[in-house]
């Protein structure tokens, strides 16, 4: 599963925050909600700056909102060590996983995360799953996946009986920031 491609990455954020990750003065938050569905990590859309942008804007109208400058930072990312999500093999160590996940709320009494909210876009079961692979990895003494991407279907369907919808999105999950190249203003977005 080792990649040895570039993807380009947008990351929708506050224009502070590229500012000072572009001149290298800070480096990039890393996500660790309990419902990122692809685990902890730096997250990318791959190749939309339009969805980065979207996301940053509508993010910068929620009342507690750290993001006041909405913006686009690029990214060029070495996928490496990739968990490709929309390969088969990929797919059956998530489902692996899962059982782990499962067996282990068992015997630990616990209850399951569940994904939650319109579309599920609230996954908290995912981000178990996901999360329990990479430590069932290290327990394995398998290298760990740099990078995790998958596809996201969301939003309206794109006319009546589609099974296009208008978000959906590739995403890109950068565990190691050593797989970041190099980040960039995307065009449309540098500040002036």
């Amino acid at each position: 599963m080792v990649s040895h491609s570039l993807a380009v990455g947008y990351h929708g954020c506050d224009v502070r925050v590229a500012r000072k990750v572009i001149s290298l003065k800070d480096s990039l938050r890393l996500s660790q909600n309990p419902w990122d569905w692809l685990g902890q990590g730096y997250y990318f859309w791959e190749d939309s700056y339009a969805r980065a942008k979207s996301w940053a804007v509508g993010e910068s109208r929620r009342p507690a909102s750290d993001i006041k400058g909405p913006a686009v930072l690029g990214a060029v990312i070495d996928l490496g060590n990739c968990l490709n999500l929309a390969d088969a093999e990929a797919l059956k160590q998530v489902k692996a996983a899962h059982n782990e996940y499962k067996r282990f709320c068992n015997s630990a009494g616990i209850e399951k995360a569940k994904n939650r909210g319109p579309d599920l876009r609230a996954r908290y079961l995912d981000c178990a799953v996901m999360e329990s692979l990479h430590q069932l990895r290290r327990e394995e003494g398998k290298p760990a996946f740099d990078t995790v991407r998958g596809f996201f279907i969301e939003g309206r369907e794109l006319y009546e009986g589609a099974g296009f919808r208008e978000l959906d999105h590739i995403q890109i999950c950068v565990r190691s920031l050593d797989q970041i190249i190099g980040f960039f203003w995307p065009r449309s977005s540098a500040p002036e």
